[in-house]
């Protein structure tokens, strides 16, 4: 024989909570990272960071150059001819654009002018391919404006 009480007993109830669910709090999103989504977004942040440190070099290679030309470095030390080698292979064919009388005053222009278009270069160059290769959700926010309601 069965006992209702039985049958009262086996019945769910709907407004007790369950022993690990609390009441009244708000369920928190989740969201799986796919393993192809990592590799893709690690890949292009390499190849970001790879372009920012190549751009960065050349510019600060360019700003030694103008900084020992400027000051007046013996034009004989091999640690000049090396930078100045160097600074005459990344000169982005700037050379002659500016022609002043003096000298140091032209490697300012010419040099200076080729180094901050490396930094431009650089910062256009992963700026396209981030946006180009990356989901918004891992993409760099230098600024978001959140309106809320």
């Amino acid at each position: 024989m069965t006992d209702p009480r039985d049958a009262e007993l086996r019945r769910p109830t709907e407004h007790m909570p369950r022993v690990n669910e609390r009441v009244n709090e708000p369920v928190a999103e989740e969201r799986v990272v796919e393993r192809d989504d990592y590799s893709k977004v690690r890949t292009v942040r390499t190849v970001c960071a790879v372009i920012d440190i190549v751009c960065w070099t050349f510019a600060i290679v360019l700003l030694v150059h103008i900084f020992l030309v400027v000051a007046g470095a013996n034009a004989g030390n091999g640690f000049f001819q090396f930078i100045a080698g160097w600074a005459s292979g990344i000169t982005l064919g700037l050379d002659g654009l500016f022609t002043p009388d003096n000298q140091s005053v032209a490697v300012l222009f010419n040099e200076g002018l080729a180094a901050a278009l490396w930094l431009i270069i650089g910062a256009l160059l992963t700026n396209l391919i981030t946006r180009l290769a990356l989901p918004v959700d891992y993409r760099r926010a230098w600024y978001r404006r959140t309106v809320r309601p």
